[in-house]
């Protein structure tokens, strides 16, 4: 038996999260209905007007006690330039309320989206595509706003419509009003139809144009790799693909929706031909006013032409109840990764860390820790080696609480983690990675990041200590520099350097170096060698590392393997033991042996 119970409707979805902006959405709905009721005051005021010459004395005016024909005339001037100014007015504020508040729930969905993929965890982000949350943060959300923004009102402008007109021909000629109302029931049979034909197609559409920006995301995040390869044609061949779906998907939602119109349009030829033919024969006989009878047929024309715009309304609508079930789909997934309750005073953490009998393994693949027991004391600088797989950076992931242990527990200074507030464990925890990542900004701004106040000498300080300085002062504008798109003008070395400058400022209580120097050279090896020394006074590190070199000096030194403790002890300690790590020593060194 199915326990999941069926999802709402998109628009019950959307009203519920717009429960913050029902006031202002009830005054934009109430703006919209009364423009319309004084749009549709004209065909009465024409009527009224032909009243006046054909009946003059007997007139509808005539009966509220003004005779006089000059004086109806006035009275009609007075009344069509009241409802033009009304109609104008509420035009205005339907228009001014619809669209800022699509403006302003656009920008709130997107902000509250984007705040909470950020509170994801790690592990949704291994499962998604960059592109495909960037097609729900720009696209989805724009789409739902052009609803928000034109197809709201026209529902409403269209509602209203039929409601107020249907009322009036019951009233001024019940006789007739049956035959206007002919077309209704197929447009309406017919809206629906089309609504249940068009979803799954415009689902389809979002979830193309998802697949086609992620790729695209990809590529561009990849371009050195594809030149270096000499695969332009092959990606333009795959984006071309890509594209051609989200066209082909399109123009089976167009041709579905484009027919739409046309085929009303010939039901509403049925209403309007009917209440012109029918209605002219009643007049002719005398059994229908000619006042009324002009009413009738401009209301015909303004109830059954507007329903051509229906097909167009149903696009817009179909378009943002898809993008609407993707956000709020978003906003839904469960936030695993909960905040604990305790603070943590960063001036206080002394740094030493405890992983107890800790179990662990990533979402669908075989255990990495198992039964994981390591203890770093405060102020202590541990280098961590071992093979690719060896669990050295899944270490750095529990500790920072991108993913929560299965079993066991991790402490700092006796603290479990997972009671302490996030943002206060990682304000305490400094990692410089192996691919540092710089932001779209000048050196200044990216060493400074998470400390935007910082002054420009505390800047210039860190980049010293880091030995970022020399190559610094060489850029063409210095400190001021843009280094571009995750710093690509700059050497992997370079990047390193500032990464390092950033956690000199920041100054954590804990650092980790996670593979810091893999991918740099000799020199740039040594400079940032200094600096970690630099930087291991007066905190605990943590430098993961496969050149051995890197970890020389650390107090203790872990070999992993597996995700086990095989050896452990000081670099000489470990090269006289002649294991593993010895060996590993002796390949890098060239074969020197013992030292």
């Amino acid at each position: 038996m199915n326990d999941v119970s069926p999802q709402p409707h998109p628009l019950r979805r959307l009203l519920d999260y717009g429960e913050a902006y029902r006031r202002r959405i009830w005054l934009a709905v109430t703006c919209s209905v009364l423009n319309k009721i004084f749009d549709l005051a004209p065909p009465a005021l024409i009527g009224m007007a032909v009243d006046v010459v054909v009946e003059r004395e007997e007139s509808l005016i005539a009966h509220f006690g003004v005779t006089d024909l000059t004086h109806q005339l006035v009275v009609l001037a007075v009344l069509t330039v009241v409802i033009w100014g009304l109609e104008s007015l509420f035009q205005y504020l339907q228009a001014w309320l619809w669209r800022n508040l699509a403006q302003t729930i656009q920008h709130d969905l997107r902000l509250n989206a984007y705040e909470h993929i950020q509170q994801l965890d790690m592990a949704y982000f291994h499962e998604q595509s960059t592109g495909g949350l960037m097609a729900i943060l720009n696209d989805d959300i724009n789409q739902l706003e052009r609803f928000l923004d034109v197809g709201a009102d026209d529902i409403l402008q269209v509602t209203t419509t039929a409601i107020v007109i249907v009322g009036a021909f019951f009233i001024l000629a019940p006789q007739v009003a049956w035959m206007a109302m002919l077309p209704i029931p197929l447009i309406i049979w017919g809206s629906f139809k089309y609504q249940r034909l068009l979803a799954p197609r415009y689902t389809r559409v979002r979830e193309d144009v998802a697949r086609l920006n992620g790729q695209l995301n990809n590529n561009l995040s990849g371009i050195a790799t594809i030149k270096s390869f000499a695969t332009e044609n092959d990606e333009r061949e795959r984006i071309r693909r890509l594209s051609d779906d989200y066209r082909v998907s399109n123009r089976h939602a167009i041709r579905l929706s484009a027919a739409f119109s046309p085929l009303i349009r010939m039901a509403i030829v049925i209403g309007f031909t009917a209440t012109l033919v029918y209605g002219g024969l009643l007049t002719i006989d005398g059994a229908l006013a000619v006042g009324t009878y002009t009413v009738l047929v401009f209301l015909t024309q303004r109830l059954l032409w507007p329903l051509t715009r229906l097909g167009q309304t149903f696009d817009l609508y179909q378009r943002g109840m898809a993008s609407t079930n993707r956000i709020l789909d978003l906003l839904e997934i469960e936030v695993t990764i909960q905040d604990g309750p305790q603070p943590l005073e960063r001036n206080d953490v002394d740094g030493a860390i405890d992983f107890q009998d800790v179990d662990f393994a990533y979402p669908g693949r075989a255990s990495i820790l198992q039964h994981f027991n390591l203890t770093i004391d405060s102020g202590a600088t541990v280098g961590i080696v071992g093979a690719t797989g060896a669990g050295k950076s899944t270490l750095v992931n529990l500790l920072l609480r991108f993913f929560d242990v299965d079993r066991g527990t991790i402490a700092i200074d006796g603290n479990d983690i997972s009671r302490l507030q996030l943002a206060d464990l990682r304000r305490a925890i400094g990692l410089v990675s192996q691919e540092p990542f710089l932001f779209q900004g000048t050196v200044r701004e990216n060493i400074a990041y998470g400390h935007f106040d910082a002054t420009d000498e505390q800047v210039e300080r860190a980049a010293k200590l880091a030995e970022a300085a020399p190559f610094i002062e060489e850029l063409p504008d210095g400190y001021d520099t843009v280094v571009g798109e995750r710093g690509q003008t700059l050497s992997g070395g370079q990047k390193q350097r500032i990464s390092i400058a950033r956690a000199i400022l920041d100054d954590p209580p804990i650092l980790i170096l996670d593979e810091a120097t893999s991918a740099v050279d000799n020199e740039t090896e040594a400079a940032i060698q200094r600096s970690m020394d630099r930087l291991a006074e007066d905190r605990t590190m943590i430098v993961i590392a496969h050149r051995l070199s890197t970890v020389r000096n650390a107090d203790e030194i872990i070999v992993l393997d597996e995700g086990s403790i095989i050896e452990r002890g000081t670099h000489e300690q470990l090269v006289d033991a002649d294991g593993q790590y010895a060996a590993l020593w002796r390949i890098q060194t060239g074969q020197r042996g013992h030292e």
